[in-house]
């Protein structure tokens, strides 16, 4: 059995940093995923995915240190489901049901250019992998 998924989005806001009763760090984050298509009638279509992601350990603090609103993000994990493999359901306050898909982190690349995060002095080498080329929305291939 392999559980393994990629995302490519953009933050929906800045991360979220806590610490566990024994002092790991834990920061989640709120990526969106967007997919574009033309249906049967022409008519250009989007879907906005929204994805739950918590991030452990150093690589917690990072992104909370240099991802904000907006940033592009590669993540590579292990997608959560309830015990029968479905996403996880709740209900909203107004009674309504919703679903919500949830990825705990293995890995996660800073998208796009430094540019985005100000003056690329602040930034330390080893907090990226700049072995992985900017993506841009043309290069996902869905």
């Amino acid at each position: 059995m392999y559980n393994r998924i990629i995302l490519a989005g953009n933050l929906g806001r800045d991360p979220e940093l806590r610490y566990t009763p024994s002092g790991q760090a834990v920061a989640n984050l709120s990526v969106a995923t967007n997919e574009k298509w033309r249906d049967r009638e022409g008519n250009n279509q989007e879907r906005t995915v929204w994805w739950r992601v918590s991030v452990w350990g150093n690589q917690a603090e990072t992104c909370n240190q240099y991802l904000s609103k907006g940033r592009q993000v590669l993540v590579e994990g292990r997608m959560n489901c309830d015990d029968s493999g479905n996403p996880r359901t709740f209900q909203r306050k107004d009674g309504t049901w919703g679903a919500t898909y949830e990825v705990t982190a293995q890995v996660v690349r800073f998208l796009g250019g430094r540019s985005q995060q100000g003056d690329s002095s602040e930034i330390r080498a080893d907090d990226f992998d700049d072995s992985v080329p900017p993506m841009t929305e043309e290069d996902i291939p869905f």
